[in-house]
């Protein structure tokens, strides 16, 4: 029975269509009740039924995979926080005033230039119990480094829920951690909150305490602080420390993944742990012995890394794969990975919208898949040559199995990641291996001074090697434009061509030429969409003006000179396949799609004998908008983010009396006019 055959498969697949639906269509709680109620009825009642049938029919099957496509829709609106009537969202009666909150601290974040940031569990919200994670931005203090984990702040602030992007086609932020179930933000001044002397001493907390005694440990043996950001970072999941140079070297290079603690990294351990125990007896009770182990080891790793929901997944993921392993059938393999992916989304279901998720599972999914296939094009006679074949035919597979995916989040691609990979991963297991043996030995006061400083030289030397990779500008692409259509006709066809590779036949050659003719029709119909699109974008830029207007692919911008301090333009024109053509000064006077528009800068001037369709303020025109309204009436009022947010408020508050709308870039983002 081939993986797609296999009962799970269909169950699991029905299982991601029901989150899917639910997640797009915002299925009401009500609903997926009532739909989790009649398909679980319908499937207990085809059970007894077909137990009494000599024949089977498809009928049990068809009530499975319903009910599995419900239990999707049910498990991700009860896991949704926003449902949750606990949640201390649904517990405040306004986001504009300040509440008195309990907040336990979960984990550190990277800061900022003036704010130490939190993950924190609220536990009381105006001395109402309730539940839910916010991000708290608590203001640097000279006199203050960090809190410990598990420590209860009383803090007394306003409770900020996310907003959507300003900009067009920016990162979605608030989504981001939405999807991580945290519906909020607040800040805190160094006066506004009180620190309880109770800590909450819970795995979190101890977690925390053997972190910090190991980085304690690695700075008493004068580890240097480059050195030891990226050892915190590949052992520990910590990344508070990394250099932003740091983090652009690993871009470029492609080995940006090596700085989070993910499935490779778990990978390694597994890879090693099968290595030194090999030599063990082959024996039952010694085989049990190696499985229980290696999953210890697993967990205690988790338990060091933070216990991060990213490194309980890959630690997860890679224990099923353990078992497989252990089981020696290669057909387990692919079942175990999707009874891991199943209960991982029971678990917690918004997993399926995390992006190292998505990229976790379908790199060792074409690495179980691919690499074999790969492998078996040539079969090297040297230990060391096959080594470095593997290397190559696994990163290939990983590669080939998340690039469609990797360009449509990030739009770009390290052209030079085979060479990152070739000569990384050997390295790198190198030093997991001292690190975890180093980091092993700090917590028993025994750690080697020499030892130290080989971990200290071989990542220097990491850094060193990853910097000149990433010297090559040229080899790396960006801004490469890649919808979801492409995604999915990419993968079709991927799948498609690997198929037929296995097994060549008629049908399979078929098959892969409806991938290329489907990839062919999603390129010509976005070219399409692209060229009969016209729009007119305002841009929320802090102190700066940016209008675009785009026609088909080609974009005239309106800007200030200043805009170029922040520019969210190349965003824009990624995601809308455009570029720019021409860049102009911004007018007073301009007609667009039989709109007439008329922008007031700074001077007060405007030409008083047109009557606009609508009116742009900037650059905090000192004018008196009842006498504008006097001469011209618009039928709406913007006021970009270069006016004084006192300027726009009275405006807004004239708008409202003379019934116009106004649009205000501060609050509700950038405004878009289409033909």
């Amino acid at each position: 029975m081939n993986a797609i055959q296999f009962p799970l498969s269909r169950i699991t697949v029905a299982f991601i269509f029901g989150i899917l639906v639910a997640h797009f269509s915002n299925v009401d709680f009500i609903w997926a009740t009532l739909l989790i109620a009649i398909s679980f009825g319908t499937f207990c009642i085809a059970y007894f039924w077909s137990q009494k049938q000599f024949i089977q029919n498809n009928i049990f099957g068809f009530t499975t995979y319903f009910f599995s496509f419900c239990l999707g829709m049910y498990s991700l609106t009860t896991h949704s926080s926003s449902n949750q009537k606990d949640n201390y969202l649904n517990q405040i009666q306004s986001t504009e005033l300040p509440h008195q909150a309990e907040i336990i601290l979960r984990e550190k974040l990277k800061s900022t230039l003036y704010y130490d940031r939190y993950i924190g569990l609220v536990s009381k919200i105006d001395q109402s119990n309730c539940s839910g994670k916010i991000i708290l931005n608590i203001e640097k203090n000279s006199l203050r480094n960090h809190f410990q984990i598990g420590t209860t702040l009383h803090v007394f602030s306003v409770i900020i829920p996310h907003k959507p992007p300003l900009n067009p086609n920016q990162f979605d932020y608030g989504q981001y951690l939405t999807n991580k179930s945290i519906l909020a933000q607040t800040y805190v001044g160094n006066l506004k909150f009180k620190v309880q002397p109770i800590i909450i001493e819970d795995l979190f907390y101890y977690s925390d305490a053997v972190r910090s005694k190991i980085l304690l440990g690695l700075q008493k043996v004068h580890f240097s602080s480059v050195e030891l950001s990226v050892l915190a970072a590949l052992i520990l999941g910590q990344q508070q420390e990394i250099s932003q140079d740091i983090i652009v070297d690993y871009q470029k290079a492609g080995a940006i993944h090596i700085l989070s603690v993910s499935g490779l990294h778990v990978g390694f351990i597994v890879l090693f742990l099968g290595f030194v125990l090999k030599y063990l007896p082959k024996v039952k009770w010694v085989n049990y012995f190696k499985l229980a182990f290696i999953l210890l080891v697993l967990w205690g790793f988790a338990f060091i890394a933070g216990l991060s929901p990213s490194v309980i997944r890959s630690v997860t993921m890679f224990s099923f794969v353990a078992i497989g392993l252990h089981l020696k059938r290669k057909t387990n393999m692919f079942h175990t990975l999707l009874v891991s992916l199943l209960l991982i989304l029971l678990f917690d279901p918004s997993f399926l919208f995390d992006v190292g998720f998505q990229l976790s599972y379908l790199a060792l999914f074409f690495i179980l898949w691919l690499q074999p296939l790969l492998s078996s094009i040539w079969e090297p006679e040297h230990k060391i040559t096959k080594y470095f074949w593997d290397i190559l035919t696994v990163s290939f597979a990983a590669q080939l199995g998340t690039v469609p995916i990797s360009i449509y989040y990030f739009h770009q691609f390290p052209g030079l990641f085979f060479v990152t990979n070739l000569i990384i991963i050997p390295f790198l297991s190198v030093i997991m291996a001292l690190g975890l043996l180093l980091m092993i030995l700090i917590l028993f006061d025994l750690a080697p001074l020499f030892l130290a400083q080989i971990v200290e030289k071989s990542i220097a030397l990491l850094n060193d090697i990853i910097h000149r990779i990433a010297s090559f500008d040229q080899m790396v692409l960006t801004d490469i434009p890649f919808n979801s259509m492409m995604v999915l006709s990419c993968y079709l066809l991927l799948i498609a061509g690997v198929l037929y590779c296995k097994r060549p036949s008629f049908q399979r050659i078929t098959f892969v030429t409806v991938g290329v003719l489907l990839l062919q029709a999603s390129f010509i119909y976005t070219r399409w969409a692209t060229e009969n699109k016209s729009e007119l974008i305002v841009f929320n830029i802090k102190r700066s003006t940016l209008i675009a207007e785009r026609n088909g692919e080609e974009v005239t911008l309106f800007k200030d000179t200043e805009t170029d301090k922040y520019n969210p333009i190349q965003p824009y024109l990624t995601a809308n396949f455009s570029k720019v053509v021409k860049e102009n000064p911004v007018p007073n006077l301009m007609y667009v799609f039989d709109k007439k528009i008329v922008i007031i800068e700074s001077s007060s001037a405007y030409p008083k004998n047109v009557r606009p369709d609508i009116l742009i303020m900037r650059q905090s025109p000192r004018i008196n908008l009842n006498r504008v309204f006097q001469t011209c009436r618009p039928k709406l009022v913007i006021a970009d983010a270069s006016n004084f947010r006192s300027y726009s408020s009275l405006w807004q508050s004239t708008c409202i009396k003379e019934k116009i709308p106004f649009h205000n870039t501060y609050e509700k983002g950038f405004y878009k006019l289409e033909k």
